[in-house]
């Protein structure tokens, strides 16, 4: 019995050729991993979420479903703000650049987008107030008034700790800029 997804002599054929979901260019698509501070709080969060819904059950076996209702929805809103923090961050695409914030979403097409460079400077770090010296990527659109926006840092909740992987990320969001920018 022949098994040719066992043998490497075997033929391939035009239908093989097909690209890979992630070969997609047009995909909004994350070039790194979120960090361990993202995922660790929203793991928090959901944890904080299930119990909440089992308040909700035994609130509504036992009381009012009206109460039960309030409690339900204050679990979906915990699950949504968690699915949120894991959203945010930088998104590539061959359309533009999205920075995803927690309530807001800001997209840049290729064509406004002038300059995406790394420069040292002070950043806040995990999003707080107070701030140290590190790296960050910096968009630069046309019709920036205010200058250069932050897309990430050194020390944000994807970074801290993971200098390796910034230098990553910062290098293939660069790349896709030089790819798709205006020439």
């Amino acid at each position: 019995m022949p098994l040719p997804f066992l043998t490497a002599d075997r033929v391939f054929e035009a239908a093989d050729d097909v690209p890979l979901p992630y070969d997609d260019r047009d995909r909004w698509r994350r070039p790194y991993r979120p960090g361990p501070w993202r995922v660790g709080a929203a793991a928090l969060a959901l944890l904080l979420a299930s119990f909440v819904l089992f308040a909700a059950v035994i609130i509504a076996v036992t009381a009012e479903p009206t109460s039960a209702a309030v409690v339900f929805a204050l679990a979906l809103l915990v699950i949504a703000a968690a699915l949120r923090l894991l959203r945010m961050g930088v998104w590539v695409s061959a359309r533009g650049l999205r920075h995803v914030g927690f309530v807001t979403t800001r997209t840049a097409s290729w064509e406004q987008v002038v300059s995406v460079r790394t420069v040292q400077q002070p950043v806040r770090w995990l999003g707080l107030p107070r701030t140290v010296q590190g790296q960050a990527l910096l968009l630069g659109r046309q019709s920036d008034s205010a200058g250069p926006v932050p897309l990430m840092t050194t020390h944000n909740a994807d970074f801290v700790g993971r200098a390796e992987a910034f230098d990553r990320a910062a290098d293939s969001v660069e790349t896709w800029a030089e790819e798709y920018g205006p020439r």
